[in-house]
Formats: structure tokens, sequence, C-alpha cells
């Protein structure tokens, strides 16, 4: 059974009751799976009013290909799917696939500006084993 399914991930709250009949609350936040940085949300949050895409979210994804075996898969979609993790990371609502969640864990997004006019996002992935030269392609 998958933990995540149909769940928004927003915080959870734990109630404890000690000897003393006293009763503890701790919220804690739900770690997000993903990650964008200040630069990374601004460029999708502009993507979607550029492109008319009002109340649209980010899904990221891993899917098989690339270089190293997986690649890292950005779109721009208006409805979560079945299963999906759906949680807000720096502003940007973002989905996530069972699939792609375990790879994603601690990934962080940033987008970058290259010297000579290359731009586009670049991935921190704490759960690569090795990345290729691109930067969109990774094995686990």
């Amino acid at each position: 059974m998958n933990p995540w399914k149909n769940q928004r991930i927003q915080g959870y709250t734990v109630t404890m009751e000690t000897q003393s009949t006293q009763t503890e609350t701790h919220s804690h936040a739900v770690p997000t799976p993903v990650r964008l940085s200040d630069r990374a949300a601004a460029m999708v949050k502009e993507t979607i009013e550029r492109e008319n895409l009002q109340g649209s979210g980010l899904r990221v994804a891993v899917v098989g290909g690339g270089c190293s075996g997986f690649q890292y898969s950005l779109d721009i979609e208006k409805d979560e799917r079945a299963g999906d993790m759906v949680f807000e990371a720096n502003g940007v609502k973002c989905f996530v696939d069972p699939m792609s969640s375990m790879y994603l864990l601690g990934v962080e997004i940033d987008y970058v500006e290259g010297q000579f006019g290359q731009s586009g996002f670049s991935f921190k992935n704490p759960n690569a084993k090795h990345t290729c030269g691109c930067g969109s392609s990774f094995s686990a």
C-alpha cells in the first residue's frame, strides 16, 4: 500500500499522553520530496503566467533514459493524477508520482544561467550514485 496515495503534504500533529496524564502536542512539517530554489520557483511561476496556465502545477518525475539510466522530467500540468503526492515548494504547486518519489527525496532544483547564454534547471540529488555531464541524467 502506498502511504502517499492521494495525500496532500501539509504537515501533521502528534499528540502524546505522559504518565502524569498531561497531553503534549507537537506539530511537525512533513518534508517535501523536492525543493525549489527562489530562481527555479520564479521561472516556473513566470512560465505558468506567460502561458496563461493559472492554477497549474509543476510535475517533477524520473523517467528511464539518459546517459546514466534515469533522467528528470519537468512539465506544467493542470491536474494531479491518481496516486500523486501534491505539495507546495517555494510557492509552486508540485506533483510527484509514486515511482518517482523514491528517487526524488531530497532533490534540490535550481535555475541557472550559464556564461554563454545557456540556461536551464539543474538538479542536486543526494540519492544519485552517478550523474552524467549533462546534469539531467543519473543512476541510483
